[in-house]
């Protein structure tokens, strides 16, 4: 994985090795991977995000019963140094502290899709200017990294700002506190998705909420985290550690907790199965056509059956166009795309008098014909 961290030194801002860093050789093929905004990775004429006060910081969250809790104030036994020894971090006061030299520490567990919770707070009184200010940094799958900083009237380049997809993405506003306050990530995580070959089928993306201020909305992220330039994703890696970076500043962390998130199912190919409809005359569709009332009130909803061609058509007259329904019977007609349908109904005579509709499991709406 890779992260970046300091070379303590007034330069401050030397990428070294995280967990396992390689050095392209002379033979190995230069990949560009261009920022998705197409300024320039850290380029000091990008706008500064707004200010935003948050107001101040509250209790800490508490975490949700299904959650995994990362920290739970006490111990890091849920955490190891990037090449799987203890973590050497100083735990105190219900939170810990990065030690700063001793480099990154991980989660012991990998993971995928997570709803994230973070709460830290920068050195008091703050130290040093730009990036080399209370500097540490968030990376989901050990690879993406959500940027830690003191920004609270401090100036650095806007997409290495606190709340910062770093290097790609600046946040909306600068929702910072200031040095020595809690501040709160709240992030939505979604992995990548690769296709057979390995290749990216669907980029990871990410939401943030920063002190309660949406920073960053459903993002794109084109590469891994890399100072200088996005790293190209790793073929088929779709899980990871959650990693905190040792940048020589010693940023204190508290209440990390995430929910593991599912995907969302598809139907089997037995649900999948489409209506199988039957054939009418247009005769027999031409005398379902009409107007359905849902009352006598004459403000009741009401539904306008039209015949096209071969199909039937209802019109509602909160929606601008028309629907198609299937027959599956005579009387019977179901929605192509919703679980629902149409059942028509008929007296002694034959003569149409009403329809139900019914929605999913709903009971059904009787509709009564009033015009033909």
């Amino acid at each position: 994985m890779f992260t970046r961290s300091t070379w303590l030194g007034r330069m401050g801002l030397f990428v070294a090795a995280g967990a396992s860093l390689g050095l392209a050789g002379d033979q190995d093929p230069i990949v560009h991977v261009p920022t998705p905004s197409g300024w320039r990775q850290h380029d000091v004429r990008r706008p500064k995000p707004p200010v935003v006060a948050p107001g101040e910081a509250p209790a800490a969250t508490p975490a949700p019963a299904d959650a995994v809790v990362l920290f739970d104030g006490k111990s890091l036994d849920a955490w190891s140094s990037a090449d799987g020894g203890k973590a050497a971090w100083k735990v105190a006061d219900g939170g810990f502290e990065v030690a700063p030299g001793t480099g990154a520490i991980q989660t012991r567990e990998s993971f995928g899709d997570v709803q994230l919770h973070v709460e830290w707070a920068s050195p008091n009184p703050p130290n040093g200017k730009g990036q080399d200010r209370g500097n540490s940094g968030i990376f989901l799958m050990g690879q993406f990294e959500l940027q830690v900083l003191d920004s609270y009237k401090a100036d650095t380049y806007a997409d290495g700002q606190a709340g910062a997809l770093y290097g790609q993405y600046p946040p909306l506003f600068n929702a910072s506190r200031p040095p020595g306050e809690w501040q709160t990530y709240d992030v939505a995580f979604r992995a990548p998705r690769f296709d057979k070959s390995g290749a990216v089928r669907e980029p990871a993306r990410m939401t943030v909420f920063f002190n309660g201020v949406l920073v960053q909305n459903n993002e794109e992220l084109t590469g891994h985290t890399s100072w200088l330039e996005a790293l190209p994703y790793e073929k088929g890696v779709d899980h990871g550690p959650i990693q905190l970076q040792d940048h020589g500043h010693p940023v204190r962390f508290r209440n990390i907790w995430l929910r593991k998130l599912p995907d969302r199912p598809g139907p089997s190919p037995e649900n999948r199965q489409t209506p199988k409809t039957i054939a009418l005359q247009p005769a027999e569709l031409d005398a379902l056509a009409g107007v359905y009332a849902a009352g006598t009130d004459p403000h009741a909803m009401r539904i306008v059956m039209t015949r096209q061609g071969d199909h039937l058509r209802f019109k509602l007259p909160f929606r601008p166009t028309p629907l198609e329904i299937v027959p599956v019977s005579a009387t019977h007609f179901e929605f192509p795309q919703t679980d629902g349908r149409f059942v028509f109904q008929k007296d002694a005579q034959g003569h149409v008098t009403g329809v139900k509709l019914t929605i999913g499991d709903g009971g059904g709406s009787l509709f009564t014909k009033i015009k033909p």
